[in-house]
């Protein structure tokens, strides 16, 4: 059973929390400042972390740089924050994912899920399997219900950089820098909106009617597992 740590300052809040997680099969530990956080990383093997901005002694952005500097552990941000600029900052700090309050415990639950399930570290030479999807990065091949996708350089290592991401929210600065190389501009956004444009027309689906490409308005793209779509949405 994965242990998660629950960093949430409001008691109320944090039980539900605890309780859902709990329900849901997980070892919980909650506590409610970043410091108590950072003690029990200390002491214990954590699996995941749900990370709440509004704690008394740091503020959230510098609780998640303190727990980066700390661990490689996955870090879900649980915010009432809705804004893209912190969105995109805290996805490129080193945050795996966010959820905006008030949640369901079922959002919660299908959220920690997913985290836990994508942190599995994959043997290298592994094909990423991704429901009909597979996608061959020692090869450069990938294919689609066993059929060859073609893709040209980029466009492969746009899918690529994706699938190895699944189920997560990738910003299109994230794109710009590890896919292109490149400084994050308007030019370079509108770039990438066309590659993927492309990818998408040979997976079969488009922007409209995605499938595995889903559009994040105004932060970026994440790929998700249309086979298991109801815990990685």
């Amino acid at each position: 059973m994965a242990l998660v740590l629950v960093v949430e300052d409001d008691h109320a809040v944090r039980r539900a929390m605890t309780e859902a997680l709990r329900d849901a099969g997980h070892v919980v530990q909650p506590v409610g400042t970043a410091s108590a956080a950072l003690g029990a990383l200390a002491k214990s093997k954590v699996d995941l972390i749900v990370l709440d901005l509004g704690l008394p002694d740091f503020d959230g952005d510098m609780a998640l740089r303190y727990l980066r500097g700390a661990s490689e552990v996955p870090v879900i941000i649980a915010t009432a924050r809705t804004d893209e600029r912190t969105i995109v900052r805290l996805l490129e700090e080193g945050a795996d994912d966010y959820i905006t309050k008030p949640f369901s415990s079922q959002v919660l639950t299908a959220r920690v899920g997913a985290v836990l399930r994508r942190s599995k570290v994959a043997e290298p030479d592994e094909p990423v399997r991704i429901c009909d999807l597979v996608i061959d990065e020692v090869r450069r091949e990938v294919t689609l219900r066993a059929e060859p996708v073609d893709l040209p350089r980029r466009e492969f290592d746009l899918l690529a950089y994706l699938g190895a991401r699944c189920g997560k929210v990738v910003s299109k600065e994230e794109l710009a820098h590890n896919v292109w190389h490149a400084s994050a501009d308007r030019n370079i956004h509108q770039t990438i909106d066309v590659h993927v444009s492309w990818v998408r027309r040979k997976l079969g689906e488009s922007a409209a009617e995605p499938r595995y490409i889903h559009t994040v308005r105004g932060v970026g793209y994440k790929l998700i597992d249309p086979c298991n779509a109801s815990s990685s949405a």
